[in-house]
């Protein structure tokens, strides 16, 4: 799963990377969890926008949206056929930029907090399923994403079972295409990170709290003793 990330980059990072028709740096996150808002790219009026969408897909036909709070990530192998998940991976995909994410090891008295970015040192581009859905009680208009993940790989199948699709920069295009309608093409991109793609390094406890901000949420510590 992916319940954590962190997004400090600056505009430049945004343009270069992602190819955005304009950008404007976001405040430094370094704990992001779902149900805040999430800086996400996607296509708006045929160009590369950034937009800011709630992190908990809430399906255009729920009832109520704490929904939201179990939809915060989509399994790739099954997104394209879920009723939740089907109409966004159809017609609404996004991608999530990410200076790097959160995972959880299980260690002998409690659980060890990993932090996994690029070891090129650009961004992470996180597929992702935007959804749009309105509050028939009172008008209200949220638009909502979900991470989708897949089996980890490499270094990351020793934390966790899961990991978030990383997708590179020849995938943007197709992936964020709106009428690019090829199901089996589109989940052929949603692949484990290739080798040596990422680095990954044990962090503080300090970051299992979703309140806790700042550096101090990226920080290298000692690895956890075998």
């Amino acid at each position: 799963m992916c319940g954590r990330i962190s997004q400090t980059f600056s505009s430049n990072d945004l343009l270069e990377y992602f190819l955005l028709a304009e950008a404007q740096a976001p405040l430094p996150h370094y704990n992001l969890a779902p149900s805040q808002q999430l800086l996400a790219v996607r296509i708006e009026a045929g160009l590369r926008r950034q937009s800011s969408l709630r992190w908990g897909l809430i399906p255009f036909w729920a009832k109520e949206k704490k929904i939201a709070y179990r939809m915060f990530n989509a399994r790739s192998e099954t997104a394209y056929s879920l009723p939740a998940f089907r109409a966004a991976f159809r017609d609404r995909r996004c991608l999530v930029p990410a200076s790097g994410f959160f995972e959880w090891q299980s260690v002998e008295g409690g659980k060890q907090p990993w932090h996994i970015r690029r070891a090129d040192g650009k961004p992470l581009a996180l597929a992702g399923l935007w959804e749009q859905w309105e509050d028939n009680s009172n008008g209200e208009v949220i638009e909502s994403c979900a991470i989708l993940t897949t089996a980890a790989a490499g270094p990351m199948a020793n934390i966790h079972d899961r990991m978030p699709v990383i997708l590179e920069p020849e995938d943007f295009e197709c992936w964020l295409d709106p009428e690019f309608r090829q199901p089996d093409r589109l989940r052929q991109l949603l692949q484990p990170a290739a080798a040596g793609v990422l680095e990954l390094f044990p962090v503080s406890s300090y970051v299992n709290k979703a309140g806790n901000e700042g550096e101090q949420c990226i920080a290298p510590v000692s690895p956890p003793a075998k």
